[in-house]
């Protein structure tokens, strides 16, 4: 048993001054136009094209932002919320592998059967009416830890050359591509409708003819999209011109070797850049020492896009990652600075796989294939859980997305320059790691990342970075020299133009812009622990600067140091020093632009939408739906008790909540409200309060079972058999009633654990050293749990995050709810 392959090195010894330069080079040529054979709907309003740098969306650059949601695995009644997540989020797009398995697991009908969460065309329809794009991922193949990569059975017994031109499997994926065409039908962009995109297939790197052959199939059949995609790691070979690459890269890996450490294909997407290839992922379902083509033939045709970078990770019996939130912030950020012009996540939101009919429906050693997954659990540490829980990711990521649909147009066409400093190699620890995107004139962005995981990088004190723009004086900030954090990773502003105020620099990250309550726009910035804020102005563009911090204007720059940014409470209430802690200016052309900076934590409550009639940012520490259809925002909190929530600008009048008392009051240039719950003889009873759950053991664990192994020498899970035998039996009694939401956490320490109602299965867990949720709404009321958790065996090739049980044991050491409330807010 490995708790961590990989130790810890000691933390280096950062030198006492970083020196950090770059030149940006001279504009290129411009990109290639209208070279691919991929158009539009002639109609479309907004045509969508591709350049060999960027994306384009009504002739205008463009930067999508795609999250995976795989609606066969989430109850149907629960889509609509869950997709306003996203979309609160900062998603634009939602991708969805179409899993040919789920819906045709016998050979006698394929099933669309919306009461078990089948109905694609609904689903798509969905994300049409709340404004999200959708790519499926029609496969056939996917993978995505489903049994045999998606395809049933029956068509593994109809051919021996799966994934090939052979007769008998055409024949069958005929069919089921014909089926998704009829489900998708009126759906496209010719139409009105979201679907900007379809991918073939899935990690196929040698078959070029094939994925041909299954385009032209799936033209034939009637679906259309301006983008055809193709995942392109692991040096694929696609047909020429005809699929648009897409590329990914993880945090952490479960495929790898138990033993193997921390991979170094995870590793480089810690660094920049401008090699988009990963070879590792999916490699232990090919042969590595096969590619198909040089990756880099893709980069002088193509836009640096991806589809999976990791918004977590799964976990396999034989190795499981545990991937923290600024993992998955810093790799987002990090290709953000390496060039990428599309942001693609895989998983966005977790699930739970759906019972087969006559076979369980994971990746499994029991069909050859090299991993084993849980049996039903899909959560993936995604920033949206299994149950639609909200994980810190969701924050990290959210505010670069609020970056991404602010600037998104701006950043797009900018190249990646790396430093003349860059690190000598992937093991370089002591080397900061930063790069800009520039225009190749006089501005840019730029992003540093100082993060990784399992080894820490050092501080680096006295920094300083220079940037040499070809067309305007060379940049060197900040004007004091600071200390760039071990963990924080930041993009900064360079050069950068707000209705018509131009910023040399700031030391914050952008947030978003918004209209303040008199008209004028508020750029919000977020401030990194550990490193003052600080504003530099072309003075040339502002004629008067007042509020908070000092000023003070040196030559064609004014610089204003010693701001304080905003902080939240723990209720949300923000609190600013000096006046209101925001800066103003009034530009030379008399326009009104200020800045509000907030702290780190204080940013990652940022949301911005359409809410009540206008883009407004909120900033609250619970979930934040906008759903303009009803004209409402919600708020997912974590609890029963108050909560509250600021706005800028301020709506028309105070929102009403059912159920509770808004109080209003006023914070510098944020409105702020708190929500006061009520009892009213006009509302349905609450429910009564949930006691405290109690666990009962009726078994006491027997010896561990005996480790086995699968394919390539992996440890296997333990067979079915052995939850009867020797797993430890706890019975958990469940309310009659519970607020919608609840979910039981079940802290445990053991090997693996399941969860049943009567004789069925309903939640299950490899043990990672984190609680385990399981969702109320998903048991029959009033029946009791019993969960099976089976001991450790001393000698199983497994990789468990932490410090893992002692051998033998297996227990429940405590349980407890959480019951989440929704608040609706409307202004009626």
């Amino acid at each position: 048993m490995s708790t961590h392959p990989h130790p810890t090195p000691p933390p280096h010894q950062a030198p006492t001054h970083t020196p950090t330069r770059t030149r940006i080079p001279t504009p290129s040529a411009p990109p290639l136009r209208n070279h691919l054979p991929f158009t539009d709907a002639p109609i479309t309003p907004d045509p969508i094209g591709v350049t060999s740098r960027w994306l384009t969306r009504g002739g205008r650059p463009w930067f999508p932002v795609s999250g995976e949601f795989h609606y066969s695995r989430y109850p149907a009644e629960e889509w609509e919320e869950e997709l306003l997540k996203m979309k609160a989020a900062g998603i634009t797009a939602v991708a969805s592998y179409i899993i040919w398995i789920h819906h045709q697991e016998t050979e006698n009908g394929i099933s669309f059967d919306p009461d078990r969460s089948l109905d694609l065309r609904r689903f798509a329809q969905l994300c049409a009416r709340h404004g999200l794009d959708f790519i499926p991922r029609i496969g056939p193949w996917c993978h995505a830890e489903v049994r045999n990569g998606g395809l049933p059975d029956w068509v593994l017994a109809r051919t021996t050359a799966p994934r090939t031109d052979d007769p008998a499997y055409l024949s069958a994926v005929r069919p089921w591509f014909e089926a998704i065409a009829t489900q998708l039908h009126g759906l496209d962009r010719a139409n009105n409708g979201p679907i900007i995109a379809i991918q073939i297939e899935n990690e196929l790197y040698d078959r070029p003819a094939h994925l041909l052959t299954l385009k032209r199939m799936a033209q034939e059949t009637g679906l259309t999209a301006p983008l055809w995609t193709s995942t392109a790691w692991g040096g694929v070979h696609l047909p020429e011109d005809e699929l648009l690459p897409l590329y990914g890269g993880y945090p952490e890996a479960f495929w790898t070797e138990a033993d193997g450490g921390w991979p170094d294909t995870c590793r480089k997407h810690f660094f920049f850049t401008h090699q988009r290839d990963d070879e590792g992922i999916g490699a232990d379902l090919r042969p590595t020492t096969v590619r198909g083509t040089d990756p880099s033939s893709h980069a002088d045709r193509f836009p640096w896009a991806t589809c999976e970078l990791g918004g977590g990770m799964a976990v396999a019996y034989h190795r499981r990652p545990r991937v923290d939130a600024a993992d998955i912030g810093a790799l987002g950020l990090t290709k953000i600075g390496c060039g990428s012009v599309w942001q693609g996540y895989y998983m966005f939101h977790g699930g739970t796989n759906p019972t087969g009919a006559l076979t369980p429906l994971q990746e499994s050693h029991a069909t050859s294939y090299p991993n084993d997954l849980p049996v039903l659990t899909y959560d993936f540490q995604a920033p949206l859980g299994e149950y639609g829980q909200y994980r810190p990711s969701y924050d990290e990521l959210r505010i670069q997305h609020l970056l991404l649909a602010d600037f998104g147009e701006v950043i797009a066409p900018m190249r990646s320059v790396l430093p003349d400093d860059a690190p000598r190699g992937q093991h370089d620890r002591d080397t900061l790691r930063w790069a800009v995107r520039s225009d190749g004139r006089a501005s840019g962005f730029l992003f540093v990342t100082n993060h990784q995981p399992h080894e820490p990088l050092p501080d680096h004190p006295n920094t300083t970075f220079t940037v040499a723009f070809p067309e305007a004086p060379p940049l060197t900030l900040p004007g004091t020299p600071v200390t760039v954090p071990a963990g924080a990773y930041f993009c900064w502003p360079l050069g950068l133009e707000v209705a018509g105020l131009r910023i040399d620099w700031a030391t914050a990250q952008p947030v978003c812009t918004v209209e303040d309550d008199d008209g004028g726009t508020v750029l919000v910035l977020a401030a990194t622990d550990g490193i003052a804020p600080e504003l530099a102005l072309d003075a040339r563009t502002v004629r008067r600067v007042t509020g908070a911090g000092s000023i003070r204007t040196e030559g064609d720059r004014t610089l204003i140091t010693d701001l304080q940014p905003a902080t939240a409470t723990a209720t949300a209430t923000v609190t600013t020093a000096d006046s209101d802690g925001v800066v103003r200016t009034e530009t030379t052309a008399g326009d009104r632009v200020s800045f509000l900076v907030l702290d780190a934590a204080t940013a990652r409550t940022a949301y911005k939408g359409e809410a009540w009639g206008a883009q407004r940012l909120v900033l609250c520490p619970d979930g934040v739906i906008f759903d303009e259809h009803r004209n409402e925002v919600r708020l997912h909190t974590r609890t029963n008790t108050s909560t509250s929530l600021s706005v800028l600008p301020a709506p028309p009048r105070p929102p009403k909540a059912r159920g509770a008392t808004v109080q209003e009051s006023r914070h510098g240039p944020l409105t702020h409200y708190t929500l006061h719950p009520h009892h009213s003889l006009h509302r349905e009873p609450e429910p009564a309060p949930l006691t405290e759950p109690t666990l009962t053991l009726l078994r006491p664990p027997g010896p561990p079972p005996t480790p086995r192994t699968g394919p390539l020498n992996r440890a296997s899970a333990p067979a079915d058999e052995h939850y009867d035998a020797v797993a430890a039996l706890y019975r958990v009694d469940l309310p009659p009633t519970a607020p919608k939401g609840t979910l039981l956490r079940l802290h445990w320490a053991g090997d693996v654990a399941r969860a049943y109602v009567g004789e069925t299965l309903v939640a299950d867990q490899f043990f990672t050293d984190t609680p385990w949720d399981i969702a109320l709404d998903r048991l029959p009321p009033g029946k009791p749990l019993l969960v099976k958790v089976l001991p450790f065996a001393p000698k199983a090739k497994v990789h468990v995050p932490g410090k893992p049980p002692a051998p033998g044991k297996a227990e429940l050491t405590r349980a407890e709810w959480l019951s989440p409330r929704t608040w609706t807010l409307t202004q009626d």
